[in-house]
């Protein structure tokens, strides 16, 4: 009887340090409710890269985030992008974006956690012309997430407010504004040490919407539309770092007027957690 409740202890003492180790873990493309510990920091660097018909485009990026509270964390991006078509390159810091997370709910199990967080982000027009959309945009979202030894899901809906542009203060470009829903699934196929890498393999489904953009109270054509992706990804963790890798490919694309449909996005992230 004794070896048996010792094991018992042994075994529920090792779920809870695995679900607070798997806690770190949010999708590849989409966000998770996942937050910092209290004084926690998250240095993260990722490279992305997309292609779009005669476009491509790839992306930078150094992020910091800081735990406010076990709930609540804020961080900042500066990315660096590059974008090329068949005529020109351009290149250049991009807009520094700020965000935080609120996880506002959270319900603990034996090896399972769920929770939801409200998530809010102003991408700011710090840019270089090249690059930024010379616009001030704001995004908010919810986001949930079911953590388990095994099994991990997760799904978000966000909502992008672009703002208008004034171009030579003599007409208005109206950018519609975006909505994004996902959902993804992740599985472990096996329980590692703490001290071994653990690996844990994702795919998601993202959807994108928008409406035409807008200048002079008429649509412009070529712009707007709804597509989906199919994202598989894998991500690896030992202790306090991950990398996350994932590829998203179009399944679905309904894009107005002669926009070409896109080709693939492909994301390569570092974080560590301190």
């Amino acid at each position: 009887m004794k070896l048996s409740n010792a094991f018992l202890f042994t075994f529920f003492l090792s779920c809870c340090l695995i679900i607070n180790e798997v806690s770190a873990h949010d999708p590849i493309f989409s966000p998770g409710p996942h937050v910092l510990f209290k004084d926690g920091i998250e240095l993260h660097t990722e490279f992305t890269q997309a292609a779009q018909g005669n476009k491509k485009q790839k992306q930078q990026t150094l992020a910091f985030k800081y735990g406010l509270s076990g709930d609540w964390v804020v961080g900042v991006k500066l990315p660096y992008q590059t974008s090329e078509n068949s005529v020109e390159t351009k290149q250049g810091i991009g807009d520094i974006s700020v965000s935080t997370k609120y996880r506002f709910w959270r319900k603990d199990s034996l090896a399972v956690q769920e929770s939801a967080a409200v998530i809010a982000k102003v991408k700011l027009n710090t840019g270089k012309e090249q690059v930024s959309s010379d616009t001030t945009d704001a995004l908010l979202g919810l986001s949930y997430g079911f953590e388990s030894l095994t099994w991990y899901r997760w799904a978000s809906v966000r909502y992008r407010f672009n703002q208008n542009r004034d171009l030579d203060n003599q007409a208005t470009l109206q950018r519609a504004d975006r909505l994004f829903v996902d959902i993804a699934g992740g599985y472990r196929l096996s329980v590692n040490d703490y001290r071994d890498i653990d690996t844990v393999w994702l795919l998601e489904l993202n959807g994108e919407y928008a409406q035409a953009n807008r200048f002079n109270n008429a649509d412009l054509a070529n712009t707007g539309g709804s597509q989906w992706f199919i994202s598989p990804g894998v991500m690896w963790t030992l202790r306090n770092f991950a990398i996350k890798a994932g590829v998203q490919i179009p399944v679905y694309s309904n894009l107005k007027g002669a926009q070409a449909d896109s080709d693939y996005r492909a994301l390569l992230e570092f974080e560590w957690h301190m």
